[in-house]
């Protein structure tokens, strides 16, 4: 016999009327919130392949006329996107490093070695995360100024390996594992960073990977930060350059701004649509249990 995935509501339950009803009630719903989201990315796309006349024409359309593809030839040759693009690769794929051998190895120690007041310290990061991310911009930027490393990559790497959220989600997930599984490591001579790489970090996987959507999604977006230590176009992340460069700039159509923004628009959809199921996997993964 074929086993069948129950949805939100049962066969049965839909035979019932008042249930019935508020499942159709709740489908449209989420049908409005849908099109609520569909509807600017749309516009983006529809005003990018229109002419600058009717996209700055009054009142407004919502599909072309006619349809001008050749608008997006002429948008990814405005500005360098690909290596801006590159930039933002490396940059996540710093975060990225910094979340497994920093972030990760942290949440094992306090998980799964024997730190002195470790209590102490998950409730100090837990602390953190009550302070708004606005009021230590300026000691991050004086202290990276002192370092040397305005204008590199490290300056955005290195704030990575301090993210209290992601360490307490990885805890929460590393006091998940079997502990007998470390302890026969340890009885087999293994080292605390051989049992987190050998035997930690394989079973976290599904945490890992909704972790780098987030990172993902930080690198892509972000502007802000890059844009106060960072200061040339070899290592300015997308995010950046198209503020600088498209957002704010006067002498540019607005049909190719659409273009170039449609462009930067899809690919972090795309990535979220494909790993959907592991946030929601790894966020109940990484949950608190009972």
């Amino acid at each position: 016999m074929k086993a069948v995935e129950r949805g939100i509501i049962s066969d049965y339950d839909l035979k019932i009327p008042g249930k019935r009803a508020l499942y159709y009630l709740m489908m449209f719903v989420v049908l409005v919130m849908v099109c609520t989201m569909l509807y600017p990315m749309l516009v983006i796309f529809f005003n990018g392949v229109k002419l600058n006349t009717e996209v700055n024409s009054f009142p407004p359309t919502f599909l072309p006329s006619e349809w001008h593809f050749e608008n997006y030839k002429k948008a990814w040759g405005y500005i360098n996107l690909p290596q801006f693009a590159r930039n933002t690769l490396y940059i996540f794929a710093g975060n990225m490093a910094m979340t497994v051998l920093v972030v990760g190895f942290a949440a094992f120690s306090l998980s799964r070695m024997d730190v002195p007041y470790k209590r102490v310290i998950q409730y100090f990061f837990l602390l953190t995360l009550f302070i708004p991310p606005t009021t230590y911009i300026i000691p991050n930027f004086v202290n990276l100024r002192d370092l040397g490393l305005m204008n590199t990559f490290w300056a955005l790497w290195l704030p990575a390996g301090a993210n209290a959220f992601f360490l307490l989600l990885l805890k929460t997930f590393f006091d998940g594992i079997n502990m007998e599984m470390f302890e026969s490591g340890r009885i087999d001579g293994a080292s605390e960073p051989r049992l987190y790489f050998q035997i930690a970090f394989p079973l976290s996987i599904p945490i890992f990977a909704t972790l780098a959507i987030f990172v993902f999604s930080s690198a892509w977006n972000d502007w802000y930060w890059p844009s106060l230590i960072l200061s040339s176009d070899e290592r300015y992340p997308l995010a950046t350059a198209i503020y600088k460069y498209v957002i704010n700039v006067r002498r540019l159509d607005l049909n190719l701004r659409f273009a170039i923004l449609s462009m930067i628009t899809f690919p972090p959809v795309i990535v979220f649509l494909i790993f959907q199921k592991y946030i929601v996997r790894g966020l109940h993964m990484g949950g608190v249990k009972g």
